[in-house]
């Protein structure tokens, strides 16, 4: 049996805590990973992880194994690619995650270009708003707009995404247009919560640096991008979106710029991966156009 594949399972399983969710990561049964995790075991002559019903943990033999082999997995797929000379030899999966907009504005309409340089790659691509664990649900990289407070990864800036403030002409025929901050008191928001029952942080604007709040009405609260934008166009309320997914719809006629003076502060856009010493080169690839494209496309277009 491959040595380097029992280790990659067993390192996969460290991360998720959990034979079930490694396998979905790795395209394995879940026999198939108990089977490899035991097969390592039985090589090495000791227990490497202890299992109960909730969830599998490393033990402490377990714990210095991981951090030695994912030093010598990332060598081995350097040393894989060291002779490669064309970037179609790349194989392998990538599995990242980053907000649904981006993917649907950005990402997704010019992936075609990277598949057609690296066709042997498969890529898992999760879109969603949650905040994933990078590590524990194995993902090779994440984008991440706004603050990141997590200190266990390492996150590169890739831009600053503009800010605007939009309404529905639906909205506008109701409410009129707010021109001042004054205004707002007799307008509506739409909410947006990480977590449906948390307090809304309110409209949001900039002025001599410094980060100020207005407490709006509302009669709706989402927890999505989606549910946000939709819920804007629909006229329930301003919504404070970036410009990069906010853009077509102003363009349309379909939502209108107000309060140009007074948007929030521009969110910052990172590339998060987890600190190790070597990224292996089909991820190290997928980031540098991840990066290009976005960078491009907010540089250019916005």
């Amino acid at each position: 049996m491959n040595k380097l594949e029992l280790l990659r399972t067993f390192v996969r399983v460290s991360e998720m805590s959990s034979f079930t969710l490694a396998g979905e990561s790795l395209g394995l049964p879940r026999s198939t990973v108990s089977e490899h995790v035991q097969a390592l075991e039985a090589l090495l002559g000791t227990r490497l992880l202890q299992r109960t019903t909730r969830k599998v943990q490393a033990t402490q033999d377990g714990l210095v194994l991981y951090e030695r082999s994912k030093d010598l997995l990332s060598h081995m797929d350097e040393i894989e690619g060291l002779f490669r000379q064309d970037a179609a030899s790349l194989t392998g999966r990538i599995r990242v995650d980053m907000p649904n907009i981006l993917a649907r504005r950005i990402v997704m309409p010019r992936l075609p270009e990277f598949m057609a340089l690296h066709p042997n790659l498969e890529l898992e691509i999760s879109t969603t708003d949650r905040r994933v664990d990078l590590l524990s649900e194995g993902f090779d990289c994440v984008v991440r707009v706004g603050a990141q407070p997590d200190q266990s990864v390492v996150a590169r800036h890739l831009c600053d995404f503009t800010m605007v403030n939009c309404v529905s002409p639906a909205y506008v025929q109701r409410y009129g247009i707010p021109e001042t901050l004054d205004d707002l008191a007799q307008h509506r928001l739409v909410h947006y919560v990480g977590v449906l029952g948390a307090r809304s942080e309110g409209f949001l604007y900039e002025e001599v640096g410094q980060l100020h709040r207005v407490s709006m009405a509302g009669s709706v609260t989402v927890n999505s991008t989606d549910g946000y934008e939709s819920a804007c166009l629909g006229g329930f309320g301003l919504a404070q979106a970036p410009m990069m997914g906010m853009k077509p719809y102003l363009l349309s006629g379909e939502l209108v710029a107000v309060l140009p003076q007074h948007n929030a502060p521009s969110m910052e856009g990172s590339l998060l991966y987890a600190r190790q010493r070597h990224l292996p080169l089909r991820v190290r690839a997928f980031m540098a156009w991840l990066g290009a494209v976005i960078q491009s496309t907010t540089t250019h277009h916005l």
